[in-house]
């Protein structure tokens, strides 16, 4: 076994996450049904990667997500930080010896469940002496609308979707913070969150009861919310992964949602985001053997076949989920291992591979581009190549990159599922093999290196996934023409699964991406005069560690542009 545990950090980071274990759940459920299409019962993929077995006290076999969450106190909604399958009675407080008058004790009300929510613990309550985890709905087609409906006007957390079942040590909610959840809005805010007195030392022994139950640890996938003080919380978490387990690799997701990036007005504001986008990559970034930023000021025009609402978490979560999945594709499928071709999997590869493969050529490269198709068109037409090949319709979801550049150096890993030929076919692993190559071999620059990974099996779209696809994307989701402007957009009751690509890329391309968080640490916090410099200070750095940072930072664009001034222009 090679297990891989999961970390979500933060707001936005658990909502992707929400989306994330929902693909997973529906896939094992489907893997149960009799009348569930084939290719979702022989898929290849080793969900014990994912997921450990367990027992309730009452007898009952688990299998749930290897998981740690954190997030503020109170974002739960209706669910308990137990989870689903280990809910206790609440405990009344014990008494206090040295008080000897009246006790009275006051509780908040308790979130009601949506329609979602009831409809699936309606099912559950079902008697099953089989194993709990994944599951379909039963088809309630005037529900199913009401409760679609009722999701995309009335998700408010996370678990407003979340159909999965978790294990008591998974669910951690910060307690303490004696400031608005607006206030927590950057690097400094959330310095003394980890600290032993707020739950540091929690947070690390769930992460070290789900690390050291495994046979063989293959790697930790990383997501924080970094728009905010969660960086901070994140690098603390961090800090001791490094110090405790230094050989596991650490693939680290630095998301945001689109709300986050607005500029303000003000002045102050807008120089304490540059400023917080800054130090987080440069305090992140030594600490992980890959950082993948996530996360674009608008996801609207991404997809002609998408119509995403930017100021809903609920549906830009949903995309960037969706990529995520497709990437961890590779770490779980069966072996045997790269080079064998099945009927339903190719080019498995571990969490290690991955991080050598992308940053173990000839560049020390941390800092990945991740690009994604959604859907993923066909694979050719009549007979040649496609005038609109899935490489080509790639779009980056990497926020401050370059598209113009072209690199002969550029190394990848890409990962093709549930791919269709033109004809409606499903393609076979050995023809996407041969797409792929023939689309490189012809107007689209051949990268230094690519491994390619393919898995028969589409993305399952589950009951509460956000009413995202346009009019031309069929049930099985492929394209179907031209999409019809203002016609309404189609979910989970029209879309049941879709092919998907995604790509993580190390790349020049990503220098922007540098160069403007170095450029900016300098002006606001370096500069004699900077307008940023007592905010540092206020976030508990002084001028050398702050220096410290842009060397790091320079660092990283020297390695991509040897030829830039990567030395401090302070003066």
């Amino acid at each position: 076994m090679r297990e891989v545990v999961t970390v979500q950090v933060g707001g936005f980071a658990n909502f992707i996450g929400s989306h994330f274990w929902n693909f997973q759940d529906e896939l094992l459920g489907l893997a149960g049904e009799p009348d569930s299409d084939p290719v979702f019962k022989n898929n290849g993929l080793n969900m014990d990667v994912l997921y450990r077995s367990g027992e309730t006290q009452e007898g009952v076999l688990t299998y749930t997500p290897r998981l740690v969450s954190v997030n503020y106190q109170g974002t739960l909604g209706s669910m308990s930080s137990n989870g689903t399958l280990y809910s206790q009675p609440p405990e009344s407080p014990p008494p206090v010896a040295t008080w000897k008058g009246s006790l009275s004790v006051q509780r908040s009300q308790h979130q009601k469940r949506n329609l979602f929510l009831q409809r699936l613990h309606e099912e559950e309550q079902i008697p099953s002496s089989g194993v709990e985890n994944g599951h379909t709905l039963s088809p309630h087609d005037n529900q199913d609308k009401s409760i679609v409906e009722s999701l995309e006007n009335d998700v408010h957390f996370w678990t407003d979707f979340s159909k999965v079942h978790y294990h008591p040590q998974s669910l951690y909610e910060l307690s303490g913070l004696w400031m608005d959840v607006e206030q927590f809005n950057s690097y400094g805010a959330g310095k003394d969150v980890f600290a032993e007195s707020l739950g540091g030392e929690e947070m690390n022994d769930r992460l070290r009861f789900f690390l050291e139950e495994c046979d063989h640890i293959q790697g930790i996938q990383f997501l924080v919310d970094d728009s905010g003080g969660f960086s901070s919380v994140a690098e603390n978490f961090l800090v001791n992964v490094a110090d405790e387990y230094s050989n596991t690799p650490v693939m680290l997701y630095t998301v945001r949602d689109p709300r986050s990036q607005m500029s303000s007005r003000s002045q102050k504001r807008n120089i304490s985001r540059d400023l917080h986008d800054a130090v987080s990559f440069a305090r992140l970034s030594p600490l992980c053997k890959l950082v993948v930023p996530v996360g674009l000021p608008s996801l609207s025009e991404v997809s002609t076949y998408l119509r995403v609402n930017d100021g809903k978490q609920y549906h830009c979560s949903a995309v960037y989920a969706a990529a995520l999945h497709s990437l961890s594709l590779p770490f779980r499928m069966d072996l045997p291992g790269p080079s064998a071709i099945s009927s339903c999997t190719y080019g498995a590869l571990d969490v290690n591979g991955i991080v050598q493969t992308l940053s173990g050529q000839l560049r020390q490269n941390t800092v990945i581009m991740l690009d994604a198709t959604m859907p993923a068109p066909c694979l050719t037409g009549s007979g040649k190549v496609a005038e609109e090949p899935i490489l080509r319709n790639l779009q980056c979801l990497t926020p401050d990159v370059s598209e113009a550049l072209e690199d002969s150096q550029s190394v990848e890993t890409l990962v093709i599922n549930g791919a269709f030929q033109s004809g409606g076919n499903r393609a076979t692993v050995s023809e996407v093999q041969q797409a792929i190559s023939a689309a490189y071999g012809h107007s689209i620059p051949r990268p230094r290196f690519c491994h390619l990974s393919v898995a028969a099996c589409p993305l399952p779209i589950p009951l509460p996934f956000p009413s995202i696809f346009s009019d031309n994307v069929s049930q099985s989701g492929q394209l179907l023409g031209s999409p019809t402007p203002n016609s309404l957009s189609k979910g989970s009751l029209d879309v049941h699964s879709i092919p998907m690509a995604a790509r993580l890329r190390s790349s020049h391309d990503v220098l922007p991406f540098l160069s403007n968080r170095v450029d900016n640490l300098r002006k606001y916090g370096i500069r004699r005069g900077a307008l940023g410099g007592e905010l540092l200070s206020s976030w508990g750095f002084g001028r050398e560690e702050v220096e410290d940072m842009a060397e790091t930072l320079s660092n990283l664009v020297k390695v991509l542009d040897p030829f830039s001034d990567g030395s401090s222009d302070s003066d």
